[in-house]
């Protein structure tokens, strides 16, 4: 020490180091505000503060609902919505609650006669960002978890075996480590798609509660920027998306928990690359906040976390992008049947949402921020086209009855030649299928035979 008076340093009693080419009193670099030897000290404290913040976030498994999580997503929750504010947020108006409470309404009766799956909608609302990120984090946290969770044990099992036998009780400090890395980047992917999103089925399936239509008024305003259409009829066609695909996934009863086991497989066969990892963290400037945000938003076309491709990988993500493009295709189609006739400007604004969706829309860089998994519908064109044949050859009703259970949908082979389908499989099967589950709802036959009741279950 500087006053011990055994100090071999050649300092002596009561010398601080603040001699000439000591950078003045307190001595280290003369650059720095009073010679602190990491830059400016309030900086200093006030990442110390944040980083004693994160790891006093990471809660239990009781307080993210009772699941066992690595990603502490109320942490994720508020660095999305920080996100959100420092681009200005404004609420919902009461006007603009009425405006897209009434387009939802409409656009929910024009669909009763473009499919026979009725209204799943209950409530209708209209969201601000901060709202959005709110109303769907929950949806956000059981879609990721997997993913998340997956990386995060790669953080630790991906260690050179000297490493991990030296690592030993510390490794459960590096799978903490990683999952506050992961819920950072979580949150800032999902506030930067807040900016983005106009409702609550951006990614091909509603984030927020069941039956819950939402609109985000400033989202409908920035889709239709550019497009030289009334504001009115763009809320409109965003409505009727938005209550076609509650209807689907309201009254396809396996439909939701499909697609969540399709990114739980493709997350299983997840191989993480360490050494990739390793490499791009030491390029960060941790003293420059905004090296460390764009490392983790991915700005230059990768994230900090990417996964190696593996077969198992490849196979899991065709099955997803074909789903979602099936998904994507029965909308649109259901939806230019509704409007048809009642939108001037249909075609324009189908053509600016196919696009969206289908080259480049929020979900995709959402996901491949997180984790490197693209929810995009690539052969939303196939879809389209695949379900206009069936509509065309069996009309409303065989066409929706595809849906009655997984094993009958098209798969990619069949998007490759959708004429073969709607002639073979569609003709000999969706002709002869029992559509009544979608419209009966609660009837008194369904009450009465306590049989039905349970096969339906059962299925």
């Amino acid at each position: 020490m500087p006053n011990d008076p055994n100090d071999e340093s050649g300092r002596g009693s009561g010398d601080s180091g603040s001699g000439p080419g000591r950078g003045g009193p307190g001595g280290g670099d003369p650059n720095m505000p009073g010679g602190f030897p990491f830059g400016d000290p309030q900086q200093m404290a006030q990442m110390l503060r944040q980083f004693a913040d994160m790891m006093a976030a990471q809660s239990s498994p009781e307080e993210q609902g009772g699941r066992s999580t690595t990603v502490n997503w109320d942490m994720a929750r508020n660095i999305a919505r920080h996100t959100v504010s420092q681009q200005g947020d404004a609420s919902v108006s009461p006007a603009e609650n009425a405006q897209v409470q009434e387009a939802l309404r409409l656009a929910d009766l024009w669909l009763n006669e473009a499919t026979v799956l009725p209204s799943g909608v209950h409530t209708m609302q209209a969201w601000s960002r901060s709202e959005w990120v709110e109303q769907t984090m929950p949806t956000w946290s059981r879609l990721c978890e997997p993913l998340t969770s997956r990386i995060v044990e790669s953080m630790g099992q991906n260690l050179p075996e000297e490493m991990q036998s030296m690592a030993g009780p510390l490794m459960g400090m590096v799978q903490q480590m990683g999952g506050m890395l992961v819920g950072q980047q979580a949150g800032q992917a999902i506030g930067e798609l807040a900016r983005e999103v106009v409702g609550s089925t951006d990614v091909g399936l509603p984030l927020g509660e069941e039956g819950g239509a939402a609109l985000l008024p400033a989202g409908v305003q920035k889709f239709g920027e550019g497009l030289e259409i009334p504001e009115d009829e763009v809320r409109l066609y965003l409505a009727a998306r938005e209550v076609a695909l509650h209807r689907l996934f309201g009254h396809v009863p396996w439909l939701r928990a499909h697609l969540f086991s399709l990114v739980e497989e493709y997350a299983l066969g997840m191989s993480f690359d360490m050494s990739g990892l390793e490499e791009k963290l030491g390029q960060i400037d941790i003293s420059s906040p905004e090296a460390l945000q764009e490392a983790l938003s991915g700005t230059e076309g990768e994230g900090l976390f990417q996964p190696q491709d593996t077969p198992q990988q490849k196979a899991s993500l065709a099955r997803l992008e074909t789903m979602l493009a099936l998904i994507e295709g029965w909308v649109s189609v259901v939806v230019g049947s509704a409007v048809a006739g009642r939108l001037p400007h249909e075609a324009s604004l189908a053509e600016a949402s196919r696009r969206r969706r289908a080259t480049g829309g929020p979900a995709e860089h959402t996901f491949a921020t997180l984790v490197g998994l693209e929810l995009r519908p690539r052969r939303l064109r196939e879809a389209g086209q695949l379900w206009n044949g069936l509509q065309e050859a069996h009309g409303v009703q065989g066409r929706d009855a595809i849906w009655e259970h997984p094993d009958l949908m098209p798969s990619s082979s069949d998007l490759d030649d959708p004429d073969a389908f709607v002639s073979g499989q569609a003709d000999s099967e969706a002709g002869h299928l029992d559509i009544s589950q979608f419209t009966e709802g609660d009837g008194e036959e369904r009450q009465d035979d306590g049989k039905d009741d349970e096969g339906e279950d059962g299925r």
